[in-house]
């Protein structure tokens, strides 16, 4: 299993903001198969996490077109910075679940 690991500052996050997010979410789910997304803030800190089975899926998305227009228009309103980190999860441990 792989994560995506998105830090972004962020600059303005309006309503067309969060509509875009969810189309994401919706087409990173339904055609690439995301297997979870999970997002948090800390002041203007942004980070998102999203899990998949393999690094193929995770190429194919960034290589979506509507998400790379919508990347285009994240560096031009929304977001001051970002990077993105990819890593494989080699274990997990939980409790409680």
């Amino acid at each position: 299993m792989f994560v995506v690991i998105l830090k972004a500052t962020v600059a303005d996050l309006d309503q067309d903001y969060m509509e875009a997010l969810e189309q994401m979410k919706k087409l990173a789910f339904e055609e690439y198969g995301c297997l979870e997304f999970t997002a948090m803030m800390d002041g203007n800190k942004r980070m998102a996490l999203s899990y998949w089975e393999s690094e193929e899926q995770i190429r194919k998305w960034k290589e979506n077109s509507e998400h790379l227009n919508t990347q285009k228009i994240a560096k031009q309103r929304w977001y001051q910075s970002y990077s993105v980190q990819i890593a494989q999860i080699t274990r997990e441990y939980s409790f409680n679940t």
